[in-house]
C-alpha cells in the first residue's frame, strides 16, 4: 500500500488560501471559522496554526496572494501604447474591477478597526505598493502625462489614501466620505496629478456605498489578532 504523501508547509498554506478565499467569498468572514477551512483542505486545526496565527493573519495574507496574482502594476507595465498617466487610470479600474478581491477587502475593513492589523496592513502597503508608484511616477514625469515635483511624496502618499477612506480607521458618514474622495481627487489634480477620470469615479464611488453598508465593528478580535509577522492589504 503506498505511504500518502507528505504536503509540505508551502502546500498547507496554499491549500489554506484557497479554501478560505472560496470561504470568504461563499459564506462570508464571519461566518467561516478555522475548522471549516481544515474541514475543506482535510486537515487538523493545529496544522492551520502552525502555517497562520490567526483568522485576520488569513485575510491579509489571501489578500497579498489575489494582489500578486493578479497584478493591475504588471498588466499596464507592458502597455506601450499608453503614457503613464493613461497607465494609472487603467490599472486603478482594473484593481476596482476584480470583483472577487474587492469582495475580500470588503470583508476585511472591519478588522482594521485593530492597531496591530492596521499598523501591520500600512507597513506591507508601504513595502509592496510605494516602488510600484514610484516607477509609475517616475514614468510619467519622463514622457510628460505628470507634471508634479512631489513624484517620491506621492508614491508614499497614494498606498495610504484607501485608509483615510475606510470608516473603521477614520469614522465617517457616506456623506462625508463622498466629500474626503472629492477633495482627494481635487487636491491630485491641483498638484499635477488627475489620476481619477469618469470611470474610476464611478467605481470609487459605489465602492465608498458599499463599505458604509459594512458593518464595521461587528468583527470580534481574538487575543492574538495583529500578531502576524507579514499582513497585507494591498490596494492602489
Amino acid at each position: 500500500m503506498a505511504r500518502p504523501v507528505k504536503k509540505t508547509p508551502e502546500q498547507w498554506k496554499k491549500e489554506i488560501l484557497d479554501a478560505a478565499q472560496k470561504l470568504f467569498i461563499s459564506k462570508g468572514y464571519e461566518e467561516t471559522s478555522v475548522s471549516d477551512i481544515m474541514d475543506m483542505v482535510g486537515g487538523a486545526k493545529g496544522m492551520f496554526y502552525r502555517c497562520f496565527q490567526s483568522k485576520e493573519e488569513v485575510m491579509y495574507a489571501l489578500d497579498n496572494q489575489m494582489f500578486f496574482e493578479d497584478n493591475p502594476f504588471e498588466t499596464v507595465k507592458g502597455r506601450d501604447d499608453l503614457n503613464a498617466l493613461q497607465k494609472i487610470r487603467l490599472l486603478l479600474t482594473l484593481n476596482q474591477s476584480d470583483a472577487e478581491r474587492n469582495q475580500i477587502n470588503m470583508q476585511a475593513v472591519p478588522i482594521l478597526k485593530d492597531p496591530h492589523i492596521l499598523a501591520a496592513a500600512v507597513a506591507e502597503n508601504r513595502r509592496v505598493l510605494t516602488p510600484l508608484w514610484l516607477e509609475l511616477l517616475e514614468e510619467g514625469k519622463k514622457d510628460g502625462s505628470i507634471k508634479t515635483e512631489y513624484i517620491k511624496e506621492f508614491s508614499e502618499l497614494l498606498p495610504l489614501i484607501n485608509f483615510w477612506l475606510m470608516p473603521s480607521v477614520f469614522p465617517a458618514t457616506e456623506e462625508e466620505l463622498y466629500h474626503k474622495y472629492h477633495f482627494v481627487k481635487e487636491v491630485l489634480a491641483h498638484m499635477g496629478l488627475p489620476l481619477y477620470d469618469d470611470d474610476t469615479t464611478t467605481f470609487t464611488e459605489k465602492f465608498i456605498t458599499d463599505i458604509t453598508e459594512t458593518p464595521c465593528g461587528h468583527i470580534s478580535m481574538p487575543e492574538n489578532a495583529g500578531k502576524s509577522k507579514e499582513k497585507g492589504g494591498n490596494q492602489p
